[in-house]
C-alpha cells in the first residue's frame, strides 16, 4: 500500500531527462538490461516502469501504485501477461498522472503542472522506443479518470500527443458503461487487444465536459 506522504508540489521533482539518464546506468538493485525504471529508485512518483525489448506495448494506466523492478503489483503483472499474449516482447507502463497512490482516493487534490509536463516527456520517450511508424498504445485508465478533475486535462493532453505520433489506440476487456477503457486488473491473461475508437471517445468526453461545465 502506498499512501502519499505529501502533495507533490512540496517535493523536489526530478526532471524526466535527468531521471532517464540515471535510469540507463547500471543499478545494484535490479537488472537495467531487463528493466526500464524512471526514476531508478522508489519515490513518491514514477514516470516509467517496464521491460526492455524491440517491440514494446505501451500501456496507459491512471497513476502508479507500489510496483518496482522485480516486484510488480497485480495490475502490472496483468499488463505484462496481456502484452506477451498479444505478440509484444515487452511492455512499458505509463500513467495519466505520475503520483504514487495505491488508493486513487489518496491522490492529491491540487494539480502539479510541473509533474505533468515531465510525465508527458516520458510518453514521448516511450514512443521513440517503438518500432515502425504506428506505435500501439493500450488505453487502460478505467473509470478512475473521473476521480480528479485535473485527470481529464492530463488525459486529453496525452491523447493529443499520441495522435500527433499516429498511435494505434487499443483497449482490452469491456468498455465501461461510461465509455472508458477497461483497467488491466482482473482481465484474463489471454485477453485480446481491440481497436479503440479514440476519436469517438474524445467526442463523448468533450460533450460530457461541456455538460458539466
Amino acid at each position: 500500500m502506498h499512501i502519499p506522504k505529501s502533495e507533490t508540489g512540496a517535493l523536489e521533482i526530478e526532471m524526466f531527462d535527468a531521471a532517464l539518464q540515471n535510469a540507463l546506468l547500471q543499478n545494484p538493485n535490479y537488472d537495467v538490461n531487463r528493466w526500464l525504471f524512471v526514476p531508478n529508485h522508489y519515490d513518491e512518483y514514477r514516470y516509467i516502469l517496464g521491460t526492455r525489448g524491440k517491440n514494446p506495448l505501451i500501456c496507459y494506466g491512471i497513476n502508479p501504485s507500489t510496483a518496482a523492478p522485480d516486484d510488480l503489483d497485480n495490475t502490472l503483472k496483468s499488463a505484462e501477461r496481456i502484452a506477451l499474449f498479444n505478440g509484444f516482447d515487452s511492455f512499458i507502463m505509463l500513467n495519466v498522472y505520475a503520483q504514487r497512490a495505491t488508493n486513487p482516493d489518496d491522490m492529491e487534490k491540487h494539480f502539479n503542472p510541473l509533474l505533468h509536463e515531465e510525465n508527458k516527456k516520458a510518453f514521448r520517450y516511450a514512443l521513440s522506443l517503438c518500432a515502425g511508424d504506428r506505435p500501439t498504445v493500450w488505453a487502460a485508465w478505467g473509470n478512475i479518470v473521473e476521480k480528479r478533475k485535473y485527470l481529464n486535462l492530463c488525459m486529453r493532453e496525452i491523447i493529443e500527443i499520441g495522435n500527433q505520433h499516429n498511435v494505434h489506440w487499443v483497449s482490452a476487456g469491456k468498455i465501461s458503461k461510461k465509455g472508458h477503457p477497461h483497467h488491466p486488473l482482473y482481465l484474463r491473461k489471454d485477453s485480446p487487444l481491440d481497436d479503440f475508437d479514440m476519436e469517438s471517445y474524445m467526442r463523448l468526453f468533450c460533450e460530457d465536459e461541456e455538460a458539466s461545465a
